[in-house]
């Protein structure tokens, strides 16, 4: 692996990172200043959307000093796109070994995704050790990376799915837990209304939260 950043860097970014679904390209740079101007610098912004790559081109542009993922990469081609636009990181809900392999060629870090003891054997034995646990909580949660990481003392995760603002600090509180992911603090109807204030009140508190 020779990759321009660790993913233990990236990880160490917040002790939150927000997933980004960004269906509109003008809401982009506004969603990412709001969430900046909260505390996080750190972003995953989903290929779930037609417009996923644009905004990782120009978020990743007009915010030089944030740390810009894409998530949800399941191919490949996917990963080489995402690096082309400039992510410099990849996260996936899980991962192929196809997807392992080619990550390991390319300079951008790949974070894949895990659920179960054999999966995180096979990531490590490529190599990787700083992963995605998810669904979070729909896999058992606290009580099943507690579980986990006692064989496993190595691995480092980011819990996604499922975290809100009721149960992050208890994740956090697991040693094998360096950050989680999650959207609690992009609500919805706030954005539906372009209240970034909103936005940005939100993860302040959710920094708050998690950190005091």
């Amino acid at each position: 692996m020779n990759w321009k950043l660790e993913p233990q860097k990236v990880f160490a970014a917040s002790p939150i990172v927000p997933v980004m679904v960004i269906e509109n390209i003008e809401d982009a740079l506004p969603m990412a200043k709001a969430l900046s101007d909260g505390g996080i610098n750190v972003f995953e912004i989903t290929l779930r959307t037609d417009c996923a790559l644009e905004a990782i081109k120009l978020i990743a542009s007009e915010l030089p000093d944030a740390l810009v993922g894409a998530g949800t990469v399941i191919t490949p081609e996917q990963y080489d796109q995402s690096v082309a636009a400039g992510a410099q990181f990849v996260l996936s809900p899980g991962f192929s070994v196809d997807l392992l392999k080619h990550a390991n060629t390319t300079d951008v870090p790949f974070i894949p995704g895990v659920a179960t003891p054999s999966e995180i054997m096979t990531a490590m034995s490529y190599g990787y050790d700083c992963l995605k646990f998810f669904p979070a909580e729909a896999n058992g949660g606290v009580a099943t990376l507690k579980a986990i990481s006692a064989p496993l003392p190595d691995v480092r995760f980011c819990p996604t799915g499922g975290i809100n603002a009721n149960n992050a600090k208890s994740y956090l509180s697991l040693d094998c837990v360096a950050t989680v992911g999650g959207t609690w603090m992009l609500d919805k109807a706030a954005m539906k209304e372009g209240n970034w204030a909103r936005i940005t009140e939100l993860t302040k508190q959710a920094i708050s939260a998690v950190t005091e």
